[in-house]
């Protein structure tokens, strides 16, 4: 028989901590902490199971539920010495949510339930203070009618707000019980007015309707967002929790707070909180009064006149310290905690682990570990790898004054003000004037690159989290908005437009590209701080992790940031972005534009000591380090201007005709680019230009070991292969450019020909693809694009509405989608292993900096992920937790074998002879 009901209090639980999938996070935890012996309220958790089959069933509760929720109600009449629903001695109950992951104030609370206008005369009496009785009365009326009954909080605030204008007074607590006698009238005839039915009397009905608006909750607009926001599954459910009221508001010995056993924005060990005298726990986090600190160090580094809780409660302080030391030795780990005072009485109303600051982070782990709290392992697995965005980019004074005019998609982290420009031109220009830019762009194209690179920030109206323009930025560090669809853009006049809002070029805005924000003027910014915990906690992960980080890095200044960040090699390296140098682009077109193979190899020889250059600096930087060089791969036409005046310009810069680049052009063109004439279908129509940047590769290699005696590792990768042949005859191509610089050297060089795997036959012909690759490169950004049939750039007009109707869980370009382009590269690497033991395999899509994408990588059994230089930090700890976690379920399964295997049966006594 399924069990829907858990009962806590006096020091028993039928539930415990580690049942949070089944009892929520909140009910789970008040049952460990009523097990281990503190004071906590007596009370029970409705599962959240009852809440799917809630959902399931229509709104409808399984059968059994009502007869375990009087039982339990009954258990907790017990412990009270009071009887729910009784005019003499009321029992009062809080009805709260409880998901097994924290969701602050995204679900319901109601508090004070069982009151009417019957109990509340017996709690006065039972209480001895009337004043405080119908203070709970009218704050019961408020909260359920707001939250059952859907009257908006906005009539009861006008209620209250002109009865103490009329009773010339500026707190609640001015007000005495004849005036609650008032105000409760008007409550009553409000929800009357606003409902069409009067407020209910009866306790139980009071009840249920509480229990089903909490499991209502659950799937409000706020919530859902609230999930997906951090992708958690609306098939957890949420638990309902009912438990005795105890009060905070019945006098000058009564209090009630919040705190954290250390503090959560700096990690430093000390505790952290507010409480306030006389008061219920709403009003802690309303405002309406200024809470008071608990410590009196607190109340000076914070210049409170306000006397702290150790010097009004001093007994009561001293036993929630003990509180305190009790659970953070008994979970390990920094807790938000939740208590009320009752007429000298202290009790635990809730205990969770904290929510933190990424240093905060960082320090409590690496401090616990030092008390010997924590394993180091523990240490790494407590820092979530997403959070140390915080500290490696600029991030908004929490602050400063801020002017919101727009918002668009959080493309790349960080913050950053400038003076808007509209043309990557200019972008470089005015920064070497020394001013500070934000590029604003309808959208980015390659082309755009020195301007990106030029500017400290970058804001697009269109495209997505995948877009150029935020592939790039995150590649560069630099904060990104995208796709802001509010703002419009005139180039011809040179203005911004949103709203009631024109931005001139020169106006300054700031951006937030953690949220997506755009703001008029200078905001503010703090800058990052990484501490020495930052290392300790870096170098714990490093020794855990199984899988290798490396970093997509195109130029000298990307492969220098991903060394400091802790990069064990370069992934990716992307060519094509160092012919859009603007000393190198004419070079690039005069290639294009060449009509025959002798008037491309010419061109080509200008841009080769070029590419050349770039590699050594490159190979000097990485030290010995793997280097993946990926050859050309992104259509020619890219490369050629789209403008009239443009196309004018190349003419004249490449000493051809303007019909000569308007005709070229044409026949570059093409409906789809994405599938047309790229990557190795280039090295195959033209080998001159793969041949080059093979060349450049060797002797950038011979020229380092001469020079320095350092041995480069260059892994060269042939970009798009769908067909095995295609790298067949690459791989000879490059092999025999090899043999000649090595010969011509007069030196040996070990060299790797791979190929990036990022279309689905390449997949399915992984086995045969492998029989001539040395090592494979899953490229998931394309690969989830023909596999899905989608345009990264383009999808985002309808990505979140699949995400928010529950059509996908998580945008693929973003987290990988396990289940098809996943299956894909698994598919590629048992085919590739299987062909080839020796294989080498990574990913280089922007999935490789994505946690759960990282995961991924270490299931599937990849040997390295690669991302941004400024990922590199949360790739390695993202990998150690992903070792981890395998290690615990290879761990978990093992003991399931274990014990699913079936005991040795003894061997039956030999009967003796008589």
């Amino acid at each position: 028989m399924v069990k829907w009901v858990y009962s806590f209090g006096k020091g028993k639980a039928e539930g415990r901590a580690g049942m949070r999938d089944l009892l929520g996070g909140k009910g789970a935890n008040l049952a460990e902490m009523s097990a281990i012996g503190l004071p906590v309220p007596p009370g029970f958790t409705i599962t959240t199971e009852v809440c799917n089959r809630y959902y399931d069933n229509d709104r409808s509760y399984p059968r059994g539920l009502k007869g375990e929720v009087e039982t339990a109600l009954k258990g907790i009449e017990k412990v009270a010495g009071a009887k729910f629903g009784d005019a003499r001695n009321p029992l009062l109950v809080s009805v709260r949510s409880g998901s097994r992951a924290s969701m602050p104030g995204m679900m319901d609370t109601v508090l004070n339930l069982g009151l009417n206008d019957k109990t509340v005369a017996g709690l006065a009496r039972h209480s001895g203070d009337e004043r405080f009785a119908y203070d709970s009365y009218r704050r019961f009326i408020q909260m359920f009618g707001h939250v059952v009954l859907d009257v908006e909080h906005h009539h009861f605030e006008e209620i209250l707000e002109l009865h103490k204008e009329d009773k010339e007074v500026t707190l609640d607590t001015e007000l005495d019980a004849d005036d609650w006698r008032v105000v409760i009238r008007e409550f009553h005839a409000k929800v009357q007015e606003v409902s069409g039915a009067p407020f209910p009397q009866d306790p139980v009905e009071q009840l249920w309707a509480a229990i089903g608006a909490v499991f209502g909750s659950w799937m409000t607009p706020r919530a859902v967002t609230y999930r997906r926001i951090h992708n958690l599954p609306s098939s957890w459910g949420t638990a309902v929790n009912i438990q005795a009221m105890v009060f905070g508001n019945m006098g000058e010995d009564c209090a009630t707070g919040v705190a954290f056993t250390r503090d959560p924005s700096t990690g430093e060990n000390v505790f952290y909180g507010e409480f306030l005298v006389n008061a219920q726990g709403e009003d802690v986090v309303a405002g309406i009064r200024t809470p008071q600190h608990l410590t009196v160090k607190g109340k000076a580094a914070n210049k409170s006149p306000l006397p702290a809780m150790e010097e009004v409660m001093p007994k009561v302080f001293g036993q929630l310290l003990e509180v305190r030391r009790i659970l953070e030795r008994h979970y390990r780990d920094m807790q938000d905690i939740e208590f009320t005072v009752q007429r000298g009485t202290l009790y635990m109303l809730q205990t969770r682990d904290g929510k933190r600051t990424a240093s905060a982070a960082i320090k409590i782990a690496v401090e616990m570990a030092a008390e010997g709290l924590i394993s180091q392992a523990q240490a790494v697995a407590r820092v979530e790898p997403g959070s140390l965005d915080q500290l490696l980019h600029p991030t908004l004074d929490p602050g400063a004054p801020r002017e919101i005019v727009a918002r668009g998609l959080p493309a790349s982290p960080g913050a950053a003000s400038g003076k808007i420009v509209f043309s990557a031109d200019a972008a470089e220009s005015q920064a070497a004037a020394g001013e500070t830019i934000i590029l604003c762009r309808i959208e980015t194209s390659p082309e755009d690159i020195h301007g990106m690179h030029a500017a400290r920030g970058i804001l697009t109206t269109r495209g997505g989290m995948t877009s150029h323009a935020a592939v790039v930025a995150r590649g560069m560090g630099r904060p990104c908005v995208s796709g802001a669809g509010e703002l419009r853009i005139d180039y011809k006049a040179g203005v911004m437009r949103v709203g009631g809002h024109e931005f001139k070029e020169g106006d300054i805005v700031t951006i937030d590209g953690a949220t997506g924000e755009v703001m008029r003027g200078l905001v503010a910014t703090i800058q990052p701080e990484m501490s020495g915990d930052f290392g300790t906690v870096m170098a714990w992960a490093d020794r855990l992790r199984t899988l290798g980080v490396r970093a997509n890095a195109d130029t000298p200044l990307d492969a220098a940031t991903a060394r400091e960040f802790g990069a064990e090699g370069i992934g990716l390296c992307r060519t094509e972005h160092m012919f859009f140098d603007t000393g190198r682009i004419v070079a690039v077109r005069e290639m294009i534009l060449a009509d025959t193979v002798e008037e491309r190899r010419r061109a080509l020889d200008k841009i080769l000591p070029m590419q050349r250059a770039d590699f050594v600096e490159i190979f000097q930087i990485m030290q010995g380090l793997p280097v993946t060089i990926r050859l050309l791969d992104p259509p020619l036409n890219e490369f050629l201007p789209h403008g009239e005046a443009e196309m004018a310009e190349v003419a004249a810069a490449t000493g051809v005709s303007l019909d000569h680049v308007r005709a070229r052009k044409l026949k570059l063109d093409e409906w789809n680019p994405m599938l047309g004439h790229r990557g190795c279908r280039l090295g195959i129509t033209y080998p001159e230009i793969y041949e080059m940047q093979a060349r450049a590769i060797f002797e950038a290699a011979a020229q380092v070991f001469k020079s320095r005696g350092e041995t480069v590792a260059p892994e060269i990768m042939i970009p798009l292969v769908s067909i095995p042949k295609e790298l067949e005859i690459l791989k000879a191509l490059i092999d025999e450019v090899a043999r000649a610089v090595m010969a011509r050297e007069g030196v040996e060089i070990g060299y790797l020909v791979g190929t990036m795997i990022e279309l689905p036959r390449a997949c399915l012909l992984a086995g045969e693809i492998a029989r001539t690759a040395e090592f494979f490169s899953f490229g998931t950004n394309d690969l989830t694009q023909t596999t899905y049939g989608l345009s990264r750039d383009d999808a985002t007009g309808f990505l979140g509405t699949y995400e928010r109707r529950g059509i996908i869980e998580r945008d693929p370009f973003m987290t990988i989608d396990t289940s098809g382009v996943g299956e894909l590269v698994a598919m590629g690497a048992a085919r590739g292993r299987a062909a080839r033991p020796d294989i080498k395999m990574g990913i280089c899509g922007e999935h490789g900096g994505d946690p759960d994408s990282i995961r991924f990588c270490q299931n599937v059994g990849l040997d390295y992920v690669s991302c941004s230089p400024y990922r590199v930090p949360i790739a390695r700890l993202a990998a150690a937790r992903a070792a981890l976690e395998e290690a615990a379920g290879a761990a978990k399964s093992k003991m399931k074998a274990k014990r699913k295997k079936p005991p040795k049966k003894k061997p039956k006594a030999k009967k003796k002879a008589r």
